[in-house]
Protein backbone atom coordinates (compact mmCIF):
# COMPACT_ATOMS: atom_id res chain seq x y z
CA UNK A 1 0.00 0.00 0.00
CA UNK A 2 1.29 3.45 -0.94
CA UNK A 3 0.98 6.07 1.80
CA UNK A 4 1.73 9.80 1.86
CA UNK A 5 2.57 11.18 5.32
CA UNK A 6 2.83 14.91 6.02
CA UNK A 7 3.69 17.17 8.94
CA UNK A 8 3.26 20.93 9.31
CA UNK A 9 3.62 23.45 12.11
CA UNK A 10 0.76 25.72 11.06
CA UNK A 11 1.41 28.39 13.72
CA UNK A 12 -2.32 28.71 14.37
CA UNK A 13 -4.96 26.60 12.60
CA UNK A 14 -7.45 29.47 12.64
CA UNK A 15 -4.95 31.73 10.87
CA UNK A 16 -4.10 29.00 8.35
CA UNK A 17 -7.62 27.59 7.81
CA UNK A 18 -7.90 28.25 4.06
CA UNK A 19 -4.27 27.33 3.35
CA UNK A 20 -4.62 24.06 5.24
CA UNK A 21 -7.71 23.02 3.30
CA UNK A 22 -6.25 24.07 -0.06
CA UNK A 23 -3.07 22.13 0.62
CA UNK A 24 -4.98 18.97 1.61
CA UNK A 25 -7.06 19.21 -1.54
CA UNK A 26 -3.94 19.66 -3.66
CA UNK A 27 -1.69 16.96 -2.16
CA UNK A 28 -4.21 14.59 -0.53
CA UNK A 29 -1.91 13.11 2.14
CA UNK A 30 -3.10 9.96 3.90
CA UNK A 31 -1.66 10.97 7.28
CA UNK A 32 -1.42 14.57 8.48
CA UNK A 33 0.36 15.71 11.63
CA UNK A 34 -0.09 19.34 12.66
CA UNK A 35 1.68 21.28 15.39
CA UNK A 36 1.10 24.58 17.15
CA UNK A 37 -2.59 24.60 16.31
CA UNK A 38 -3.21 27.21 19.04
CA UNK A 39 -6.82 26.17 19.57
CA UNK A 40 -8.87 23.84 21.70
CA UNK A 41 -11.27 21.44 19.95
CA UNK A 42 -14.19 23.87 20.25
CA UNK A 43 -12.22 26.52 18.34
CA UNK A 44 -11.33 24.39 15.29
CA UNK A 45 -12.88 25.93 12.14
CA UNK A 46 -15.69 23.79 10.72
CA UNK A 47 -13.99 23.87 7.33
CA UNK A 48 -11.04 21.95 8.79
CA UNK A 49 -13.19 19.06 10.07
CA UNK A 50 -12.95 16.92 6.96
CA UNK A 51 -15.20 13.87 6.70
CA UNK A 52 -12.64 11.61 5.03
CA UNK A 53 -10.24 11.65 8.02
CA UNK A 54 -10.35 10.32 11.54
CA UNK A 55 -8.99 13.27 13.51
CA UNK A 56 -7.88 14.05 17.03
CA UNK A 57 -7.40 17.72 17.92
CA UNK A 58 -5.25 17.99 21.05
CA UNK A 59 -4.96 21.65 21.94
CA UNK A 60 -5.58 24.46 24.37
CA UNK A 61 -6.57 28.04 23.74
CA UNK A 62 -3.98 30.13 21.95
CA UNK A 63 -0.95 27.99 22.76
CA UNK A 64 0.82 24.83 21.62
CA UNK A 65 -1.39 21.93 20.49
CA UNK A 66 -1.11 19.12 17.94
CA UNK A 67 -3.44 17.09 15.77
CA UNK A 68 -3.35 13.77 13.97
CA UNK A 69 -5.43 13.01 10.86
CA UNK A 70 -5.74 9.49 9.41
CA UNK A 71 -7.56 8.92 6.15
CA UNK A 72 -10.50 6.59 6.77
CA UNK A 73 -9.47 4.25 3.96
CA UNK A 74 -6.43 3.25 6.06
CA UNK A 75 -8.52 1.70 8.85
CA UNK A 76 -11.59 -0.44 9.25
CA UNK A 77 -12.71 1.31 12.43
CA UNK A 78 -12.15 4.50 14.43
CA UNK A 79 -8.57 4.44 15.79
CA UNK A 80 -7.73 4.91 19.43
CA UNK A 81 -5.85 8.15 19.91
CA UNK A 82 -3.74 8.53 23.05
CA UNK A 83 -0.94 10.47 24.69
CA UNK A 84 2.25 9.10 26.26
CA UNK A 85 2.71 9.78 29.96
CA UNK A 86 5.36 12.46 29.35
CA UNK A 87 2.92 14.64 27.38
CA UNK A 88 2.72 18.23 28.61
CA UNK A 89 0.95 21.31 27.26
CA UNK A 90 -0.87 19.22 24.60
CA UNK A 91 2.31 18.36 22.70
CA UNK A 92 1.92 14.78 21.45
CA UNK A 93 -0.83 12.52 20.11
CA UNK A 94 -0.40 8.97 18.81
CA UNK A 95 -2.46 6.28 17.11
CA UNK A 96 -1.85 2.74 15.88
CA UNK A 97 -2.27 1.26 12.41
CA UNK A 98 -1.76 -2.38 13.27
CA UNK A 99 1.86 -2.73 14.35
CA UNK A 100 2.68 0.82 13.23
CA UNK A 101 2.48 3.76 15.65
CA UNK A 102 2.16 7.24 14.13
CA UNK A 103 2.63 10.31 16.29
CA UNK A 104 2.49 14.08 15.91
CA UNK A 105 4.81 15.91 18.30
CA UNK A 106 5.64 19.52 19.15
CA UNK A 107 8.77 19.67 21.30
CA UNK A 108 8.99 22.76 23.52
CA UNK A 109 11.14 25.54 22.12
CA UNK A 110 12.94 25.81 25.44
CA UNK A 111 13.26 29.57 25.50
CA UNK A 112 11.01 29.99 28.54
CA UNK A 113 11.86 26.73 30.30
CA UNK A 114 14.90 24.96 28.92
CA UNK A 115 14.88 22.22 31.55
CA UNK A 116 11.28 21.34 30.60
CA UNK A 117 12.42 20.88 26.99
CA UNK A 118 15.16 18.47 28.06
CA UNK A 119 12.73 16.57 30.27
CA UNK A 120 10.25 16.25 27.41
CA UNK A 121 12.97 15.07 25.03
CA UNK A 122 14.19 12.51 27.56
CA UNK A 123 10.64 11.15 27.82
CA UNK A 124 10.36 11.07 24.03
CA UNK A 125 13.58 9.07 23.74
CA UNK A 126 12.44 6.52 26.32
CA UNK A 127 9.00 6.17 24.71
CA UNK A 128 10.45 5.58 21.23
CA UNK A 129 12.94 3.03 22.56
CA UNK A 130 10.22 1.15 24.44
CA UNK A 131 8.06 0.95 21.32
CA UNK A 132 10.88 -0.46 19.24
CA UNK A 133 11.98 -2.92 21.91
CA UNK A 134 8.41 -4.23 22.02
CA UNK A 135 8.58 -4.91 18.25
CA UNK A 136 6.52 -1.95 17.07
CA UNK A 137 7.28 0.32 14.10
CA UNK A 138 7.13 4.10 14.48
CA UNK A 139 6.71 7.19 12.33
CA UNK A 140 7.30 10.30 14.43
CA UNK A 141 6.42 13.58 12.74
CA UNK A 142 6.69 17.12 13.93
CA UNK A 143 8.50 20.18 15.09
CA UNK A 144 11.41 18.84 17.16
CA UNK A 145 12.79 22.37 17.70
CA UNK A 146 16.38 21.16 17.27
CA UNK A 147 18.67 21.68 14.30
CA UNK A 148 20.25 18.25 14.21
CA UNK A 149 23.71 19.42 13.02
CA UNK A 150 25.34 22.63 11.83
CA UNK A 151 24.38 21.60 8.30
CA UNK A 152 20.76 22.10 9.36
CA UNK A 153 21.29 25.81 10.05
CA UNK A 154 22.21 28.50 7.54
CA UNK A 155 25.75 29.78 8.26
CA UNK A 156 24.38 33.21 9.19
CA UNK A 157 22.18 31.60 11.85
CA UNK A 158 24.77 29.30 13.45
CA UNK A 159 25.29 30.15 17.13
CA UNK A 160 26.51 27.21 19.25
CA UNK A 161 24.96 28.36 22.52
CA UNK A 162 21.56 29.27 21.09
CA UNK A 163 18.75 26.97 22.19
CA UNK A 164 18.00 24.57 19.37
CA UNK A 165 21.68 24.19 18.49
CA UNK A 166 23.18 23.15 21.83
CA UNK A 167 25.21 19.96 22.07
CA UNK A 168 23.05 18.41 24.79
CA UNK A 169 19.93 18.85 22.65
CA UNK A 170 21.64 17.32 19.65
CA UNK A 171 22.85 14.42 21.77
CA UNK A 172 19.24 13.73 22.81
CA UNK A 173 18.21 13.89 19.14
CA UNK A 174 20.77 11.21 18.29
CA UNK A 175 19.54 9.09 21.20
CA UNK A 176 16.02 9.45 19.81
CA UNK A 177 17.20 8.01 16.51
CA UNK A 178 19.34 5.40 18.25
CA UNK A 179 19.75 2.19 16.29
CA UNK A 180 16.06 2.16 15.37
CA UNK A 181 15.10 5.33 13.50
CA UNK A 182 16.05 7.27 10.38
CA UNK A 183 15.89 11.02 9.71
CA UNK A 184 14.20 10.51 6.35
CA UNK A 185 14.73 14.01 4.98
CA UNK A 186 18.48 13.85 5.56
CA UNK A 187 18.66 10.30 4.22
CA UNK A 188 17.33 11.54 0.87
CA UNK A 189 19.53 14.65 0.77
CA UNK A 190 22.70 13.90 2.76
CA UNK A 191 24.76 16.72 1.22
CA UNK A 192 22.14 19.49 1.00
CA UNK A 193 23.21 22.26 3.38
CA UNK A 194 20.31 24.48 2.33
CA UNK A 195 17.53 22.10 3.37
CA UNK A 196 15.46 24.14 5.84
CA UNK A 197 11.91 23.97 7.19
CA UNK A 198 11.70 27.12 9.34
CA UNK A 199 12.75 30.69 8.62
CA UNK A 200 12.83 33.72 10.95
CA UNK A 201 9.77 35.80 10.04
CA UNK A 202 11.60 38.96 9.07
CA UNK A 203 13.97 40.42 6.43
CA UNK A 204 12.69 38.10 3.70
CA UNK A 205 14.54 35.22 5.33
CA UNK A 206 12.28 32.62 3.72
CA UNK A 207 12.66 34.08 0.24
CA UNK A 208 16.43 34.14 0.79
CA UNK A 209 16.35 30.62 2.30
CA UNK A 210 18.16 31.64 5.47
CA UNK A 211 16.65 29.19 7.92
CA UNK A 212 16.84 26.12 10.13
CA UNK A 213 15.72 22.51 9.66
CA UNK A 214 13.71 21.72 12.79
CA UNK A 215 10.67 19.87 11.36
CA UNK A 216 11.20 16.17 10.74
CA UNK A 217 9.71 12.87 9.75
CA UNK A 218 11.58 10.18 11.67
CA UNK A 219 10.78 6.57 10.83
CA UNK A 220 11.75 3.09 11.91
CA UNK A 221 14.42 1.69 9.62
CA UNK A 222 11.96 -0.80 8.15
CA UNK A 223 9.64 2.06 7.15
CA UNK A 224 12.40 4.39 5.98
CA UNK A 225 13.75 1.66 3.69
CA UNK A 226 10.47 1.76 1.78
CA UNK A 227 10.32 5.56 1.49
CA UNK A 228 10.22 6.76 -2.11
CA UNK A 229 10.57 10.50 -1.52
CA UNK A 230 10.80 13.21 1.11
CA UNK A 231 10.08 16.86 0.33
CA UNK A 232 9.96 20.23 2.05
CA UNK A 233 7.02 22.20 0.61
CA UNK A 234 8.41 25.71 0.90
CA UNK A 235 5.67 27.03 -1.42
CA UNK A 236 2.84 26.16 0.99
CA UNK A 237 1.27 28.65 3.37
CA UNK A 238 2.30 31.67 5.40
CA UNK A 239 3.36 29.89 8.58
CA UNK A 240 7.03 30.39 9.46
CA UNK A 241 7.34 26.61 8.95
CA UNK A 242 6.91 24.60 5.75
CA UNK A 243 5.22 21.19 5.53
CA UNK A 244 7.38 18.09 5.13
CA UNK A 245 6.03 15.01 3.33
CA UNK A 246 7.19 11.49 2.63
CA UNK A 247 5.75 8.83 0.36
CA UNK A 248 6.14 5.21 1.48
Amino acid sequence: MRMKIATWNVNGIRAREAQFCEWLERDRPDVVCLQEIKADPSQIPERCKLDDYYVYWHGSRGYSGVSLHLRKTLLDTQPEFSHPAFDMETRIVQASLGNLVIASVYVPNGGKDYSAKLTFLTGLVAWARELHESGRELVLCGDINIARTDMDVHPRERKPEVIGQRNEERELFEKLLGDYMVDVGRAFEPENDRLFTWWPPWRNMRARNIGWRIDYILASKSIAARAQSCSVLADVGTSDHAPVTITV
